[in-house]
């Protein structure tokens, strides 16, 4: 007997209705982006491996335990599904010599994965948008991705989502810090877990942002990187601020805050809400002007973010912000010969009008078909039988409020249902 096959641990499906939800918040997003100047950009799903260690580090939970590495049986090449798109978004600009060009302003959506354990809000194949600027200098760009967040929030009927931010200053300001920060945990070194320890010496910050209740007092008391910053890492984060507060964004200075990735510097930031559990984070960004030169391109100024799909989606049924499923505009009941073939023509001279037709399929009675109808959510049904395919007629009946049912010259069902949709959609 064979075994029934399922989908691999932690990667969906994404059933029709949960589908339809999806369109609708990426055409959203879309339009969103576009409105900020962001154009698409779209990467291959599996990249060198080379590119994350390089870019993320190989002393990184993601390179050394999550990441989905293989090698071409074909060629030899070692291969990793992307786990982030930063570096392959970086590694794009660089082989096609895009912010030599001009500055540029990309977006781009689509699966990521990360072999981790699957719970609620996150899985091993989950979705991003991301958002890359390269060739920007100043805190305006910060900010501005920072509102982007608060202006998407608004549009998608959003509260409660909680701006952190903080400055990671330069690479030799943090190298100061990090000294004392080792010197810190070394001091406390009967405290640490077996995760801190093992970071104590490769990558420390990482221990600041551990979910462990256990190290919450060390690292309360750790050095903060904030008091290792100079002038101008100081002046670009109060420039930062400064837009924000200009444009009446509240924010938590958070010195706890780090990102998980090496390449940031400067700016980070990340949006949480308290609604998700311990998932918390819906978007996190900031800046990384030393990547495009650390993966082998000239020195680009650089900083963006990106969002979880999942999370958000989750975050908008948790606020009863959930559409319906789409309808379709116009149910097609159809019962005889000559009836089916009219059928297939008038269904098609009402897509021709812009109309969303669901055409009968199957045969069975009148009285099934119209049960399907009404099921179907369409606000009106189109009924022929073999009299109205002699005389090129339709019945036009009303499933959603009163108005019975008339009969119509086929040329006429077009606009009899436009009207019909405008005048409901004008009562609601």
């Amino acid at each position: 007997m064979n075994q029934t096959l399922q989908a691999v641990r932690g990667m969906n499906d994404i059933l029709p209705d949960q589908a339809s939800f999806w369109e609708l918040f990426e055409e959203t997003v879309r339009g969103w982006l576009a409105s900020y100047g962001y154009r698409p950009i779209r990467m291959p799903v599996v990249e060198p491996t080379p590119l994350f260690k390089r870019a993320i580090g190989e002393v990184t939970d993601i390179v050394e335990k999550e990441m989905y590495s293989f090698i071409d049986s074909l060629n030899g090449e070692a291969l990793t599904l992307r786990p982030e798109g930063t570096a392959g978004c970086v590694r794009a600009v660089i082989e096609h010599n895009l912010a030599a060009r001009q500055t540029q302003r990309l977006y781009y959506s689509g699966p990521m994965f990360r072999h981790e354990r699957p719970q609620k809000g996150r899985y091993r194949q989950f979705h991003q948008v991301g958002v890359e600027t390269f060739g920007l200098t100043g805190p305006d760009i910060d900010a501005e991705l920072i509102l982007m967040g608060a202006r998407l929030w608004a549009d998608l009927g959003l509260d409660g989502i909680e701006l952190h931010i903080n400055s990671l200053g330069q690479p030799e300001e943090r190298a100061r810090h990090r000294a004392a920060l080792i010197a810190h945990f070394e001091r406390h070194a009967e405290q640490l877990d077996e995760d801190a320890k093992r970071r104590l010496h490769t990558n420390p910050l990482r221990i600041l942002d551990s979910k462990n209740p256990a190290l919450r007092a060390v690292c309360e008391d750790a050095p903060k990187l904030i008091d290792y910053l100079g002038a101008e890492s100081l002046a670009h984060f109060a420039g930062v601020q400064r837009i924000l507060q200009d444009a009446g964004l509240p924010f938590v200075i958070n010195p706890r805050l780090v990102r998980g990735l090496d390449y940031y510097n400067l700016t980070v930031f990340e949006w949480v809400t308290d609604r998700l559990g311990a998932q918390g984070t819906v978007c996190a960004g900031g800046r990384y002007d030393g990547l495009v030169e650390q993966l082998g391109g000239k020195p680009t100024p650089a900083c963006g973010f990106a969002l979880g799909v999942e999370r958000l989606l989750a975050l908008i049924e948790e606020s009863g912000g959930a559409p319906a499923a789409p309808a379709p505009d116009v149910y097609l009941a159809h019962q005889g010969e000559a009836a089916a073939r009219q059928a297939f023509r008038v269904a098609e001279g009402l897509r021709d009008q812009g109309l969303n037709v669901l055409l009968h399929c199957g045969g069975g009675s009148f009285k099934a078909q119209l049960k399907k109808a009404d099921g179907s959510g369409a606000p009106v049904a189109v009924i022929i039988g073999d009299d109205e395919a002699a005389d090129g007629s339709a019945q036009l009946k009303f499933l959603r409020q009163e108005g019975g049912q008339q009969k119509l010259n086929v040329d006429d069902l077009a606009a009899a249902i436009i009207g019909h949709l405008i005048d409901a959609d004008e009562e609601e």
